[in-house]
């Protein structure tokens, strides 16, 4: 696996945010439709070398971010779930 396509995963309280830095061109939208505020920008650069995003600890893992994602850059996994289609 190439450096650009490892994910960048996080451990949250209520499940993983996984970001794909490779695929992620900073658009914010779901920073922008998060209901819980809970996505940043990140210090980590995407695909364009614009700033990715990150989660913090007030992610409920809805999947909204995964669902509006243009670029398919963001997995959410609830905790209990992995695995599951």
């Amino acid at each position: 696996m190439t450096p650009e396509f490892v994910p960048k995963t996080q451990k949250l309280e209520k499940g993983t945010f996984i970001l794909f830095p490779a695929l992620c061109k900073g658009c914010g939208l779901c920073i922008e439709k998060c209901p819980k505020k809970s996505i940043g920008w990140s210090e980590v650069l995407g695909v364009y070398g614009t700033p990715t995003v990150e989660a913090n600890n007030s992610c409920i893992a809805c999947g909204i971010c995964q669902a509006v994602c243009p670029d398919c850059a963001i997995r959410i996994e609830k905790n209990g779930t992995a695995g599951r289609p």
